[in-house]
């Protein structure tokens, strides 16, 4: 791949992967499954689309997967688990945009993380697009919000979105430092089997029914497999290789743009003049973050 490509292609994609992202939010309200069924039911189909690809064309790679790499790609998977039964969870009890927005707060700990574990720079255009983007997500909280009084259920599920913040933190961190040496399907093949295991066992210990569901709920089981789940985290795992996590994790706060859009028409979750603006400082904060410092590092930087 070549620098122009890696000019536009990673920018691009990431888009799509938001975008895709953001119907998880409204597939899982339609669903009346138990929120771990539906996460497991949505890992353990991903799994099952991406893995083929994996065996067939990445048998060796997998026989030189490092034993440090291989632990560091179940720790994620573990994590993502962790952030699917805690955010899911947290849709029963809060609104769409509040726990999307609280759950994208993960750039925080993404900045953290990667300035002390990754050596990545924390620059201006960093700051200010991460502040940008957050203030925007807590203006679409305080927007949702104002709508209803906050009730024990609402800040159960808030905190629900706020664990499932730091531990997709943890999952993008993993993916940023492993993909530099893994290829996207051994990883996400590994990762994705990973969670998969977690989720069914939080399912058996849940005692949640495994297969009584009638065909509208494995429709948007399958529904979650293919858009959050392959075009959606797949996807943003491939960007991973190409662009830094602060960039990834900053992009990934329109998904509760594009969540509460989609909500407003097919939830008939109506955001208020805060929630919108909100919204708005939030895609500028994106921008910042992902558009203009992309441009300002320049081609020489980006092929380091």
């Amino acid at each position: 791949m070549n620098a122009s490509d890696l000019e536009v292609t990673p920018v691009v994609a990431l888009a799509f992967a938001v975008f895709a992202a953001s119907t998880s939010a409204i597939l899982v309200r339609w669903s009346t499954a138990p929120s771990s069924v539906a996460a497991f039911y949505r890992v353990l189909f991903t799994t099952a689309i991406v893995a083929p690809v994996a065996v067939l064309r990445y048998r060796e790679e997998f026989s030189r997967l490092s034993r440090r790499d291989l632990g560091f790609a179940v720790v994620a998977g573990v994590a993502l688990a962790v952030h699917f039964a805690s955010w899911f969870e947290s849709l029963n009890h809060t609104s769409v945009a509040a726990s999307v927005t609280i759950v994208q707060s993960q750039p925080i700990f993404v900045a953290l993380g990667a300035g002390l574990l990754l050596g990545e720079r924390i620059n201006r255009e960093t700051v200010i697009g991460i502040t940008v983007a957050i203030v925007g997500a807590a203006a679409m909280s305080l927007g949702d919000a104002g709508e209803a009084p906050i009730s024990d259920a609402t800040l159960y599920g808030n905190s629900l979105a706020l664990l499932g913040a730091v531990t997709v933190a943890a999952y993008v961190l993993a993916g940023r430092s492993i993909r530099q040496r893994v290829s996207l399907f051994p990883y996400v093949t590994v990762v994705y089997t990973a969670c998969a295991l977690t989720l069914c066992l939080l399912v058996g210990a849940q005692g949640h029914e495994f297969v009584a569901y009638p065909a509208r709920e494995w429709l948007l089981f399958l529904g979650m497999a293919i858009g959050p789940g392959v075009f959606g985290h797949t996807v943003v795992n491939w960007v991973l290789e190409h662009l830094e996590s602060v960039v990834v994790s900053v992009a990934w706060l329109g998904e509760p743009v594009g969540a509460t859009l989609l909500a407003l028409v097919l939830l008939a979750e109506v955001p208020d003049a805060v929630t919108i603006g909100g919204g708005l400082v939030v895609l500028a904060g994106i921008y910042v973050t992902t558009i203009e410092r992309e441009r300002r590092r320049g081609p020489t930087q980006r092929d380091e």
